[in-house]
């Protein structure tokens, strides 16, 4: 099946109450985990790249056509979008779009609101003429993800209202008390004011920092239109978790498949978990 966008499984997504998890991914083991673990559920599936990840895998273009590679040779037929995650200008989300990515996330946040609607309006312009969905951020999630750090600042109303109305964008992340990494203690996300952008928007809605979230919270969320949630820092926990385990019990392994296919099933459980968790199980 190629690669799509977004738009239609967030937007079924929102309308069925669940939520499709972006598991973002670093490396062909963990492709291979993520697109196994939504072809197993038979759950639509968003990969996310970040720009650090990308240049760490050797560019847009290698990402893609891996990700091509894995669908075909594992026959993969659940609808998988491959999305630029916190992309920093219109420059970069161009670049990936180019490649081939089927949707972007342009992250104006850190930036007054005129000027991230500006940005995000010009990414929105060159997506949809080629058929790529858009994701926007007001506010600024807490914790640090690659290239971006923030503290936590919640998304006014006004300006998710604003941003939606001149951009078009097909979904929107509005920071309410999320972080990228852990967390220090619970989380303690803005459930009223979640509420009040869902029913201003009337777009599906974006939760980043999603490891760490507990069940009830994120059952929560998406009552109240959260329709994707993204996790990353929950699979790298668990692929480190097992690979030094492995190198523990086998101190003079050198083949590297021995510790990273394990690592690899660590991860394919983890987003079975998830895929369950937000109950995109079956959506496919």
């Amino acid at each position: 099946m190629p690669l799509v966008s977004m738009t239609d499984m967030l937007n079924k997504a929102l309308v069925g109450k669940y939520a499709v998890g972006q598991y973002n991914i670093n490396n062909l083991e963990w492709t291979q985990a993520i697109l196994g673990a939504a072809e197993e559920e038979k759950s639509p599936v968003i990969l996310g790249v970040s720009e650090g990840a990308a240049r760490h895998m050797g560019g847009f273009n290698t990402v893609v056509k891996m990700v091509e590679g894995l669908i075909q040779d594992m026959k993969i037929t659940v609808p998988v979008a491959i999305h630029l995650d916190h992309g920093s200008s219109f420059d970069k989300c161009k670049e990936a779009i180019d490649a081939g990515f089927t949707s972007v996330m342009i992250d104006g946040s850190h930036h007054p609101i005129e000027e991230n609607i500006e940005m995000t309006k010009k990414v929105v312009n060159y997506a949809h003429s080629k058929g790529v969905s858009v994701e926007a951020e007001v506010g600024t999630v807490g914790g640090q993800e690659d290239d971006v750090i923030g503290g936590i600042m919640y998304a006014k109303l006004d300006e998710c209202v604003a941003i939606v109305k001149e951009t078009g964008v097909d979904a929107l992340a509005p920071a309410l008390g999320s972080v990228h990494g852990p967390y220090l203690g619970e989380p303690n996300l803005g459930f009223k004011e979640m509420e009040e952008v869902r029913d201003a928007v009337k777009i599906p809605l974006v939760l980043h920092g999603g490891t760490g979230i507990p069940k009830h919270d994120i059952d929560k969320a998406i009552s109240l239109g959260t329709s994707k949630i993204n996790v990353n820092t929950e699979n790298q926990i668990a692929f480190a978790k097992v690979v030094r385990e492995v190198l523990a019990a086998k101190p003079d392994a050198y083949d590297p498949r021995t510790f990273i296919a394990p690592g690899r099933e660590a991860i394919k459980q983890t987003v079975i978990g998830k895929i369950r968790e937000f109950g995109s199980n079956n959506k496919a």
